[in-house]
């Protein structure tokens, strides 16, 4: 989607994604000890704004300038210090092995985009950090519910490992996320991976 469609997403509600942290972010950077964290694709914040309630210092970086807004000001209304940047995921490099922690979460752009943005997260992770990537499973499209209806945006956990250079895989795998209302849960991508210290 263009980013003026993300902005009229985002400003037609009070919250699009969830006001909580995302579960299997918690499952997996909950019990890290704090440092550095890049949060990309950030959307309003509810993630980095959790990230650093416990200590952490926290980039989320996002397409959207409403979202962006969004996430400063909720930020500030929780009292919790965190830099957001607008920019566009396609383009932004961040600073390499500069990162403790570095999420990328539900990032909607096709496959020959997301690559880029991948191999270029995976670099920013730090020697002895973790990367941690959860998506929208093309296995959703059939088995699932909700999601994007383009398999492009989809992805599998096998495929995402393979978009990580550098990076130790310690899991890949599809997990499932129960969807309010709905009989059928969601099916997701989840990788977690790690930047081996210095021996």
């Amino acid at each position: 989607m263009k980013r003026e469609d993300w902005d009229a997403r985002y400003a037609s509600v009070e919250n699009l994604w969830a006001v909580r942290p995302n579960r299997f972010l918690v499952a997996e950077a909950g019990e890290l000890p704090p440092g550095r964290a890049l949060d990309l694709a950030c959307g309003e914040g509810q993630n980095a704004i959790w990230l650093a309630s416990l200590g952490w210092a926290v980039v989320g970086v996002d397409y959207s300038e409403v979202a962006i807004a969004k996430a400063r000001a909720r930020a500030e209304r929780d009292g919790v210090g965190a830099e957001f940047v607008c920019a566009d995921l396609v383009g932004y490099a961040p600073e390499p092995q500069a990162f403790d922690l570095v999420l990328v979460l539900y990032l909607h752009i096709p496959a020959d985009q997301r690559r880029g943005v991948l191999e270029r997260a995976a670099a920013a992770v730090a020697p002895g950090g973790t990367f941690v990537f959860v998506g929208h499973d093309l296995t959703n499209m059939t088995e699932g519910v909700g999601g994007p209806s383009d398999p492009q945006i989809l992805c599998t956990p096998a495929e995402i490992a393979a978009e990580l250079p550098g990076l130790e895989i310690e899991k890949a795998e599809r997990v499932l996320r129960d969807v309010a209302g709905e009989e059928r849960d969601a099916i997701d991508a989840l990788v977690r991976a790690g930047r081996l210290s210095p021996s």
